[in-house]
């Protein structure tokens, strides 16, 4: 390949690797010549004309620019620009990657930090680019076809739950007009869950444990007031606590994991319904016992991951986020809004800080400065500062 070539020692084309993943800010530090390294699945077009506008000199994808799933057109337009791609380049070179770090990319994908090999993908061809394009645009309308077959096939099922919410149970008025917290066992929901502590301090929300994520609020010294899951999947001791529990059921009413609760001595209610995600019965749970607000710690249903065949991303998932609309909140809003009033308010704690070491020193310095008592040499100032002060009225 004429793109990459020999510009010291070692073959490949050389540059300062950046850490332009998620995870890093190297897209910040971007430079002409820089071989930008991403973590972006079926790379679009805004994200390419970030990387096009810094002109790097290859871009390494950790995974593929094209998954197949959606006709995405980011990888044309670096093709376009003749920027070698690589992709597929895996968590070995995740493990070892450094923003700042000189390193090369050859033109088979291996990509060096330094002369120490840190990972290999597959070099991207222009005709291979196309052929994945092609083949996700019959694919995604195969699959929207699919997917709004079975939407509609569920809503002919399960209209009295969508519209009436039968089959709920009732749970008196514990979220009625509340603010309601959903945390579901997602990847990061701990350390997200971390991020809300203010938001939970200050609101005190009703909170709803999924699955095992009741668990996780328990060892965060949170306490559930609601459980939904399959018993076998909750702790014994949590599910002894003061929450209740409330048992996903097949619309015949039978609930698995019903035995476990009765070997417990706890007392549960049952969720009916053909829904198989438990965090869509908690949200509609929160939705026709008509919370104020729902703020989700989980994965978002939305057009994007519907596109991505994401596995949550049911027809009933979607169902229940419309049907929730604008009271369901993703936790990263929530998170966003405290991060912003956290910094200021650190800003004014440390100019607060400043101002009084400052007075603190000035009287120091007073009271220790004359030939007097250190309460004198004070009287004696502050009386000068006053005469003073009264003749610029004179």
């Amino acid at each position: 390949m004429s793109l990459f070539s020999r510009t010291s020692d070692q073959p490949g084309l050389h540059g300062t690797l950046r850490d332009c993943t998620p995870q890093g800010k190297g897209l910040k530090r971007l430079a002409e010549g820089d071989i930008a390294v991403i973590d972006s699945p079926d790379l679009g077009r805004r994200e390419a004309q970030l990387l096009l506008d810094a002109k790097p000199a290859a871009v390494v994808n950790l995974a593929e620019f094209s998954t197949g799933a959606i006709p995405n057109y980011g990888p044309h337009m670096l093709l376009d620009a003749n920027i070698p791609l690589v992709e597929a380049a895996g968590s070995e070179l995740r493990e070892q990657l450094r923003d700042g770090k000189k390193g090369s990319v050859t033109e088979d994908g291996e990509v060096f930090i330094g002369t120490k090999r840190a990972g290999a993908g597959t070099v991207v061809q222009r005709e291979d680019a196309d052929a994945t394009f092609n083949d996700a645009q019959r694919n995604l309308v195969d699959h929207m076809e699919a997917y709004f077959g079975n939407t509609i096939e569920f809503i002919h099922s399960e209209a009295p739950l969508l519209i009436d919410g039968v089959g709920v149970p009732d749970v008196g008025d514990d979220l009625a007009g509340k603010k309601v917290l959903v945390v579901s066992p997602t990847d990061g929901h701990r350390e997200r869950l971390d991020r809300l502590r203010n938001f939970i301090r200050e609101y005190e929300p009703v909170i709803i444990g999924v699955s095992s994520a009741a668990d996780t609020l328990a060892k965060m010294g949170y306490k559930p007031d609601f459980i939904v899951s399959n018993p076998e999947e909750v702790e014994a001791d949590n599910l002894r606590s003061d929450a209740r529990v409330i048992l996903p059921a097949d619309p015949d009413g039978h609930a698995p994991g019903l035995e476990r609760i009765q070997d417990l001595g706890v007392g549960a209610m049952t969720f009916p319904s053909a829904l198989e995600n438990p965090t869509d019965l908690a949200l509609l749970l929160a939705v026709f016992h008509d919370a104020q607000m729902i703020v989700t710690v989980g994965d978002r249903v939305d057009l994007d991951a519907i596109f991505a065949h994401r596995e949550d991303a049911t027809p009933a998932s979607l169902l229940t986020w419309l049907k929730g609309g604008g009271r369901i909140i993703d936790s990263d809003m929530i998170e966003s809004l405290y991060n912003v009033g956290s910094s200021r308010a650190v800003a004014w704690a440390w100019a607060i800080l400043g101002l009084l070491v400052a007075l603190a020193a000035i009287i120091v310095i007073v009271g220790l400065g004359g030939d007097a008592s250190f309460t004198d040499n004070l009287i004696d100032t502050w009386n000068n500062i006053a005469l003073t002060v009264q003749s610029w009225f004179k």
